[in-house]
C-alpha cells in the first residue's frame, strides 16, 4: 500500500497493491501500522455507506466541528466519484485550498482526509456507493458544512450538479464559516 502525498497538508491518496493471480486479486486497503508510522490516524470508531442512484448527485462539502473534528479514510466499492477535500484549519498554509481526486470500483483508490477539512464528492456514474471508515463518532450537533460552490475555494468540478440537497446547496462559504484553529 501506498501513501501518496496531495498538495494539502495532511491529506494522502491510499493506493493499494493488488496481488494478482488466476483467482483474481487480493489488496490490503487499510493498515493501522502503516497509518500510524506515516502519522495519520488509524483510529476507526465508525464504517459507513453513501449510495447515489444517479450521476452527477453531489454531497458535501461536509464535516464535523471541534471538539470531534473526523479524521475520514474514503474509497468507492462501485461506480465512480470525483472527491474533494478542502484545508479550512485556518492557520494551516493551505487553508482555503483543495484537491480533488477521482475515485473508482477499478482503481482502487481512496483518499486520507484528516481533521479540520471538508469533504465532497460528485458521482461521475449512476449508482456509485462509498465507503467510508471514520475515526471519530458522528455527533449531530457538530455537523457543519461549507458551500461546494464557493467562489473563494474555487473548486473545478469536472460537471455541474444534477442533484443536490437543498441543505448542501444552502450551505455557507469560507469567509462565513465560525473555524478554530
Amino acid at each position: 500500500m501506498k501513501i501518496v502525498p496531495t498538495p494539502l497538508d495532511g491529506c494522502f491518496v491510499i493506493e493499494p497493491e493488488p496481488f494478482r493471480d488466476e483467482r483474481g486479486f487480493f489488496m490490503r486497503t487499510f493498515c493501522a501500522t502503516t497509518f500510524r508510522e506515516r502519522g495519520l490516524n488509524p483510529e476507526i470508531d465508525q464504517c459507513s455507506f453513501s449510495f447515489n442512484h444517479r450521476r452527477h448527485t453531489l454531497r458535501g462539502m461536509h464535516f464535523q466541528a471541534a471538539p470531534r473534528m473526523e479524521d475520514k479514510l474514503v474509497r468507492v466499492v462501485q461506480g465512480a466519484i470525483y472527491d474533494v477535500a478542502v484545508d479550512i484549519r485556518p492557520d494551516s498554509k493551505t487553508f482555503g485550498q483543495w484537491f480533488g481526486q477521482e475515485l473508482t470500483a477499478e482503481n482502487h483508490l481512496a483518499l486520507y482526509i484528516p481533521q479540520g477539512f471538508a469533504h465532497g464528492f460528485l458521482t461521475l456514474s449512476d449508482a456509485a456507493m462509498v465507503a467510508y471508515q471514520i475515526a471519530q463518532p458522528y455527533q449531530a450537533d457538530l455537523a457543519r458544512g461549507l458551500n461546494w460552490n464557493d467562489a473563494q475555494v474555487g473548486i473545478v468540478w469536472p460537471h455541474r450538479p444534477d442533484v443536490i440537497s437543498a441543505r448542501d446547496e444552502a450551505l455557507p462559504g469560507l469567509s462565513d464559516l465560525a473555524l478554530t484553529s
